[in-house]
């Protein structure tokens, strides 16, 4: 299992720092978030946000939880997503869903709200993405989204190109065949059982397929303490149902300084050495 944590606060600067903090204390990924206008959150872009990471780190993942491609331009996504690629020498993710409605970037400014758009979108631009980062000629004629044939370069350094994660509703079929579509599912639950049933869904289908040789990931995400013993016993069960991802995110962080301290601590000793606690 790998592990990664989620800047939830701060600026782009804290979150650069944060990231070289999170990959010194043996972290395998950090992530921010994408949001336009939540609540009274502070909020910035967030390829501006893995630009600064990238920059601080040389080898944990980078990415979104989650981006949402309804509010996107596909062809502005994929320059983005390909310029942090290229900037992190292939160490960038792109976790993809419909989106939380509480940000006020979809309704509120005229973005599509409904499920069902919003899931034709996200289709669309999966495609769309697949497609230029190509780097040959592609067009694309689509309910929503229709262009003539254009050439993207360069390719992105991963390959055989950026990883993509997709929000999966256990169980509904649709969702579930989005998300083994690409390479890799994010998880909507804690329940330890219905991962285990997830992991299996996932498996046999790609059996059928003979599909097993492709990496793909399922992704738990939680909160730990920066005890590791209580922080392993969290997390263990889901390794053992196999999960192979979990994001730790505290979206109720305090400060800066919780982030730092949680970090600091490490990652959840499970399948690695524990540790060793500073003593204060």
């Amino acid at each position: 299992m790998k592990f990664g944590f989620i800047v939830t606060t701060g600026s782009p600067r804290d979150a650069a720092e944060l990231a070289a903090v999170g990959e010194r204390s043996g972290w395998d990924g950090i992530f921010t978030w994408d949001g336009i206008a939540v609540g009274a959150v502070d909020t910035f872009d967030p390829w501006v946000v893995m630009a600064a990471m990238a920059m601080t780190t040389e080898r944990v993942t980078l990415g979104t939880i989650i981006t949402p491609p309804a509010r996107r331009r596909p062809w502005k996504l994929a320059r983005e997503a390909l310029s942090i690629d290229h900037l992190s020498n292939g160490r960038l993710v792109l976790p993809v869903g419909l989106g939380a409605l509480d940000d006020l970037g979809f309704g509120n400014v005229g973005e599509p709200t409904d499920a069902r758009s919003r899931a034709e979108r996200l289709d669309e631009t999966l495609a769309i993405l697949e497609g230029l980062w190509s780097g040959e000629p592609f067009a694309f004629e689509g309910r929503h989204y229709r262009f003539g044939a254009m050439r993207f370069r360069p390719r992105p350094i991963a390959r055989p190109r950026i990883p993509i994660w997709v929000v999966g509703a256990w169980p509904n079929e649709r969702s579930m065949r989005r998300a083994l579509r690409w390479d890799g599912i994010v998880t909507q639950t804690d329940d330890v059982a219905a991962i285990r049933e997830i992991v299996g869904a996932v498996d046999h289908r790609r059996s059928a397929e003979g599909d097993l040789t492709r990496p793909y990931d399922v992704i738990v995400q939680g909160t730990t303490p920066a005890n590791p013993v209580k922080a392993r016993e969290i997390v263990e069960p889901y390794a053992d149902a196999g999960a192979t991802w979990w994001i730790d995110g505290d979206w109720e962080a305090a400060s800066v300084a919780s982030l730092r301290k949680r970090l600091e601590a490490g990652p959840p000793a499970v399948g690695r050495p524990a540790r060793p606690q500073r003593r204060t």
